[in-house]
């Protein structure tokens, strides 16, 4: 029996492409392969490291007949491993964050970004198959010269999404005050900053009894985060809560009070927090850049220009409008059972189907 194993770049709590890899190896288990998920020792969380071999672990157990799947979203040794073995493989591209976005905030992650990019255009024609998670991905690897790459959307474990929300959480934030929400990493792509002066415009000028929740980690981006405090100070803002990373039960505490999910992002892959949101009946107002629109798919409320203000008058009407909310909200419900409707298991197997025993 052959094996299908994954390589990541990285290996740990709360991330989208570590999560996806846990559900992608009981998938291939059911289907009856050995299969197991590579990465970095140094790369991987220490708690997490009896769930994950090391990479350099792979060479002495491969076998021409595996299949290796790699999960390529930033520059790694893992791309350049899987470049060079004689096995059967498979790229499933997540994106790469452009440089640029870190050049002022952590050079040495603008480093490995750059990395990464060179890497995505030297595995051209390197695998079996190209797989991407959304049309916007695919496009990219399109015009770096990648041939037939088929779309398929990130794989979510629905049941862990829906545990039971925090209760102490979801007290804490039912104190009366409008609370408008964003999750995902601290990352100068995200525009955070962005989300700051939105809020501003918001607590001025439409409700003064609110808070904004930004959930997401920090780390790699301290300097990053530092300006952010600043510029909120600077601003006068009041009741912005930096809420770091967090486990899913209090983040679907915020999901559970949140009024309105805002999202400034100007470079997304997916963006799985809008899947989240929509799960959780919290309306979408998302700015229309990467693969925002493809996620949504009809759902939320999306903008293509940045006036703060407008968009700040467009959430105060989400959270006052009854009948406006519930359409959104009835919209995003749709989407989500269009999502939980495919059968990706099965979609998976199909686009394997050229490389299974």
């Amino acid at each position: 029996m052959s094996a299908i194993h994954q390589f990541v770049a990285g290996f740990t709590n709360g991330d989208a492409i570590s999560n996806e890899a846990v559900v992608l190896r009981r998938i291939f288990r059911a289907w009856g392969y050995e299969s197991d998920i590579f990465c970095e020792a140094r790369r991987t969380l220490p708690q997490l490291r009896q769930d994950a071999r090391d990479l350099s672990e792979y060479r002495a157990s491969s076998g021409h007949a595996d299949v290796v799947l790699l999960h390529l979203s930033i520059g790694s040794p893992a791309n350049e491993l899987f470049a060079s073995l004689p096995c059967r493989k498979v790229i499933l591209y997540h994106n790469i964050t452009p440089p640029a976005y870190y050049s002022k905030v952590n050079r040495q992650v603008a480093r490995v970004l750059d990395s990464g990019l060179k890497q995505v255009q030297s595995l051209a024609g390197v695998a079996d198959i190209t797989l991407a998670v959304s049309l916007f991905n695919a496009g990219e690897l399109i015009k770096l010269g990648y041939k037939d790459v088929k779309v398929l959307p990130i794989i979510l474990d629905m049941d862990k999404l829906r545990v039971k929300p925090d209760r102490k959480v979801c007290r804490r934030l039912a104190d009366g005050l409008v609370n408008i929400l964003f999750v995902g990493r601290c990352a100068p792509n995200k525009k955070i900053e962005d989300l700051l002066y939105v809020f501003w415009f918001y607590q001025r000028t439409v409700e003064p009894n609110s808070r904004l929740i930004l959930a997401g980690s920090t780390a790699g981006v301290e300097r990053y985060h530092r300006i952010l405090r600043v510029l909120e100070r600077d601003l006068g803002l009041r009741n912005v809560e930096f809420a770091g990373s967090v486990s899913q039960p209090p983040l679907n505490a915020f999901y559970a009070s949140a009024d309105v999910f805002l999202c400034m992002s100007e470079h997304e892959g997916f963006c799985i927090p809008l899947i989240e949101s929509m799960l959780n009946n919290v309306p979408v107002v998302a700015y229309a850049a990467g693969a925002v629109p493809e996620t949504l798919d009809g759902a939320g409320i999306l903008f293509s220009e940045k006036r703060f203000d407008l968009i700040a008058e467009m959430m105060g009407r989400v959270v006052s409008d009854r009948s406006l909310r519930q359409a959104v909200i009835e919209q995003q419900h749709a989407r989500v059972e269009r999502y939980e409707a495919r059968n990706m298991d099965a979609e998976l197997k199909s686009l394997l189907s050229p490389l299974l025993d």
